[in-house]
């Protein structure tokens, strides 16, 4: 034996207004349509309750938040278009040459995004490596003797740095 049965709102419908007509009586109507009586008594005082709402202009407010949803769903698929079509042309790229990609200026995809859209750090884009004088000195004398003589080995180097 089914104990619920799911009527369809065009059903409900049906049988309260013909409990409204009153040309039959609820137990009457409940044999004909095979729904309990006090569920009919419901159904009609839901329309009795809510006919005042299905003359009411609100209509047109659901109208304005549908569109007004349909709006800024139409404003995110530009955006994410604006995104693939951006990341398209940056892919495979190494990390400095994705750290050069990174407009500032562009309004429409943010630095965080952009970031996240390459797969680099973010912390990465603003970091500037500070060298000091002297050990930028020192690597200048070891790239000039190594271009000399690449063929020692580090044991050179070790004397050659011990000398400075």
């Amino acid at each position: 034996m089914k104990l619920r049965t799911k009527r369809s709102p065009a059903f409900k419908a049906k049988v309260a207004l013909e409990a409204l007509r009153e040309e039959r009586t609820s137990a009457e109507l409940a044999s004909q349509y095979q729904v309990h009586p006090g569920q009919i008594r419901n159904w009609k005082n839901i329309i009795c309750g809510n006919a005042q709402e299905l003359f009411a202009i609100k209509r047109n407010n659901g109208d304005r938040d549908k569109d007004k949803f349909i709006e800024e769903l139409y404003k995110q698929i530009g955006q994410l278009k604006v995104e693939l079509d951006w990341l398209k042309k940056n892919l495979e790229l190494t990390h400095r040459e994705k750290k050069l990609l990174i407009d500032r200026t562009n309004e429409l995809i943010t630095i965080t995004r952009q970031t996240e859209l390459l797969g680099i750090s973010r912390s990465s884009i603003y970091y500037e490596p500070v060298i000091d004088p002297y050990d930028f000195e020192l690597m200048c004398l070891i790239d000039e003797q190594y271009t000399k003589a690449p063929f020692y080995g580090s044991r050179r180097m070790t004397a050659i740095l011990k000398r400075l």
